[in-house]
């Protein structure tokens, strides 16, 4: 590959729109929010003239005709080609999209792609009881969605409601249980302190939705206020998806970069990046305490980029709920007492789970 394609980041940023908020932004004024401030992070004067694609996580708390036209238009940007990603996709999609810009731009196929996804849960959720502020425009249906699909579940699981994350997940968490040979009490205890280790950063985080440090039998006791969801799930093991939350990053070529004289210290590089899926029907898996699709992705995408895993200083495990994280550590190897964090942000039931465009 010539390294003038280099794929790097030039631009983040992301938004929370705190829930004693004054303002009611609708998810898409989210995400021209948190583009805005992409684009300005970039501090090149004319970005927004190289930008010629968007990439957009599917947004599930509203809905628009063609909402990453309408990014597009308030941006006063325009992209030769738009993507709205599917929700069956699921929390990989804005790692797929990542991968899928890296390849774009080293083939030279765009100069710089955008990427944002957004989710204003809460506001229409919780603070509005699902009736829109004025301020919001009009739910329409998506004119076009890339992949749209029901999922990957049989007919048997969905009449079953294996398509309802918490009873899969604890389905999976029964599995990983078996595996590892603990009790059920040491197995929660386990879970607890695992999750512990989140809410500790999401504390220190000034964008996660809930700062406030739990300990380990705080998340795992069943209370009024944290009552079981699943077993043996309270409501602080499952991701908040009630959240007001935006993300957006800038991809370009380190060539472009380059010509912008952007300061080097300023880009980040993409090393490495791989996406698989295990297999969608559950009842078909050979096991529900792995994941191939993890344990080759991790492996491809440290060879990519030349290192071990030993040589990684941070991870931000997917952490929807304590099984995924258990089944990604057991596949990398990660030791129990490896002093590294797990979570970069605190992870989706104490940052906040703004659905697939999380990870963003």
């Amino acid at each position: 590959m010539n390294i003038k394609n280099n794929p790097v980041i030039i631009g983040a940023a992301q938004f929370t729109q705190r829930k004693e908020s004054d303002q009611t932004l609708d998810p898409l004024s989210l995400m021209v929010k948190t583009s805005q401030l992409a684009i300005e992070d970039t501090k090149v004067k004319d970005i927004k003239d190289f930008i010629d694609a968007v990439y957009m996580i599917n947004v599930v708390s509203w809905s628009y005709e063609d909402a990453p036209g309408l990014l597009s238009e308030r941006l006063n940007i325009k992209p030769k080609e738009k993507v709205y990603f599917s929700i069956s996709m699921g929390g990989n999609s804005p790692q797929l999209m990542v991968n899928r810009a890296a390849k774009a731009i080293v083939k030279g196929n765009h100069r710089c792609v955008l990427i944002t996804g957004g989710e204003a849960a809460y506001t229409i959720g919780k603070k509005f009881k699902n009736i829109p502020p004025k301020s919001w425009p009009e739910k329409r249906e998506p004119r076009y969605i890339e992949e749209k699909k029901l999922g990957y579940l049989s007919a048997f699981e969905r009449k079953n409601a294996l398509g309802w994350p918490p009873i899969a997940y604890s389905m999976f968490e029964s599995a990983v249980r078996a595996f590892s040979g603990r009790n059920l009490e040491d197995h929660i205890t386990f879970i607890g302190e695992l999750y512990e280790r989140y809410s500790k950063v999401a504390s220190e985080n000034p964008f996660s939705w809930t700062q406030k440090y739990l300990k380990a039998e705080e998340i795992t006791t069943p209370t009024q206020n944290n009552r079981y969801i699943t077993f043996p799930y309270t409501k602080q093991m499952c991701a908040n998806n009630f959240v007001d939350q935006s993300a957006a990053v800038i991809i370009t070529s380190q060539e472009i970069a380059e010509s912008f004289k952007i300061d080097p210290s300023n880009l980040i590089y993409l090393m490495g990046g791989a996406d698989f899926k295990n297999i969608g029907e559950i009842t078909r898996r050979p096991n529900l305490h792995d994941s191939p699709a993890i344990r080759e992705s991790s492996k491809l995408a440290l060879e990519q980029a030349g290192l071990t895993l030993d040589e990684i200083d941070r991870f931000d495990f997917y952490s929807c709920f304590p099984s995924m994280v258990e089944i990604i550590i057991k596949e990398l190897g990660i030791k129990k007492d490896d002093p590294r964090n797990l979570t970069i942000t605190g992870g989706l039931p104490f940052h906040g789970g703004p659905l697939s465009a999380y990870s963003l």
